[in-house]
């Protein structure tokens, strides 16, 4: 049994061929490798496409995706070990994953501090507490069947494969091109699972990887030091800019995306004052001519003219529609690489 809980728990050859059969299954329009499967997924976050993506894989691959999300109706899940449970807490993550387990073939699970509707950025402890992933990795240790991971704190695999699959999609062979992922405002705190995947999936392509920032804005230097390795591996390079005019010269692909500072990680009262000097980070067409006629991509929801330009998410080097789609077709191939017929 294995999980989907982080890319780099994959070879970049096995990652290749759950891309190259989701490809396969977007020109084919799909095949009923998991009839009689279910799916069971808990939603801790609010969702839109990741949601919706997986409900509709699973019923084109012939199976059935059970939304199991927290709120109303649902049990609050103890996730702490040898705890006394005499407060709100109604059951512990042991038995729920070991009951979903008999009435599954896999779970799939978003839990990230930061993902809120509110309208304010959520306050959470500190990066070293919150990079455990205590929710998705709990599910992970006690459940029987593999678990996919629909975003944690640390990590969006899901999204960075897609996003892999809809550059070689567009350009073919993309090792030895630019990919910038760029910092961009946001007047929330965001979090940084959806970032590390993105340009860890172009590590794994081969690119030659610029992550972008303004100075405080660094990301954590353990996953930074993971992508370096897997970027060399396949060919590419990774390096970081703080000038996002500078990154932008002659990229193939510019990615955006916004994420809260680790240095004020939960005191984002203190990162505001700071950040709103910032809101020149934003993409817009000057910044797109700088580049060698490069797409762009965006993993949304987004703030226009914020984050990016009408002109720019409007233009025809925006995929970010097509960059949505491909998020069902590689979760198909990842749940058929997972719990498909040929695999048990």
């Amino acid at each position: 049994m294995k999980h989907f809980l982080n890319v780099t728990d994959y070879s970049q050859e096995e990652l290749m061929r759950i891309i190259k059969t989701a490809m396969a299954m977007k020109k084919s329009g799909g095949r009923k490798t998991l009839e009689g499967k279910i799916l069971s997924m808990f939603f801790f976050n609010p969702s839109l496409r990741t949601r919706l993506s997986f409900i509709a894989g699973m019923n084109k691959l012939g199976g059935l995706a059970v939304d199991l999300s927290s709120g109303s109706g649902a049990y609050p899940f103890e996730f702490k070990e040898n705890t006394v449970m005499d407060k709100t807490t109604s059951e512990h993550i042991k038995e729920a994953a070991a009951v979903v387990s008999r009435m599954s073939n896999a779970i799939a699970v978003r839990a990230s501090d930061l993902i809120t509707t509110s309208s304010e950025s959520v306050k959470v402890p500190s990066w070293d507490e919150v990079k455990k992933d205590i929710v998705v990795q709990s599910f992970a240790k006690y459940a029987s069947v593999p678990v996919i991971n629909m975003e944690s704190n640390v990590y969006h695999p899901c999204q960075g494969l897609g996003d892999a699959m809809t550059i070689m999609e567009k350009m073919g062979k993309p090792k030895g091109k630019k990919y910038v992922l760029t910092w961009a405002y946001h007047p929330k705190s965001l979090p940084m699972a959806t970032v590390n995947s993105q340009f860890m999936a172009a590590c794994d392509l081969g690119m030659n990887v610029v992550i972008a920032h303004p100075k405080g804005w660094e990301l954590d230097e353990d996953v930074l030091k993971i992508a370096k390795k897997r970027a060399q591996s396949a060919g590419g390079s990774l390096s970081i800019n703080n000038s996002q005019e500078e990154a932008f010269k002659d990229a193939n692909v510019i990615c955006a995306k916004s994420w809260g500072s680790i240095k004020f990680y939960g005191n984002w009262d203190e990162e505001k004052k700071i950040k709103d000097k910032l809101k020149s980070w934003i993409v817009d067409s000057k910044k797109m001519e700088l580049t060698n006629n490069a797409y762009f991509m965006h993993c949304l929801p987004v703030r226009r003219n914020v984050e990016v330009s009408d002109e720019v998410i409007d233009g025809k080097s925006s995929i970010v529609i097509d960059e949505a789609e491909n998020r069902m077709w590689i979760q198909m191939a990842i749940l058929d690489y997972l719990i498909g017929k040929k695999n048990g």
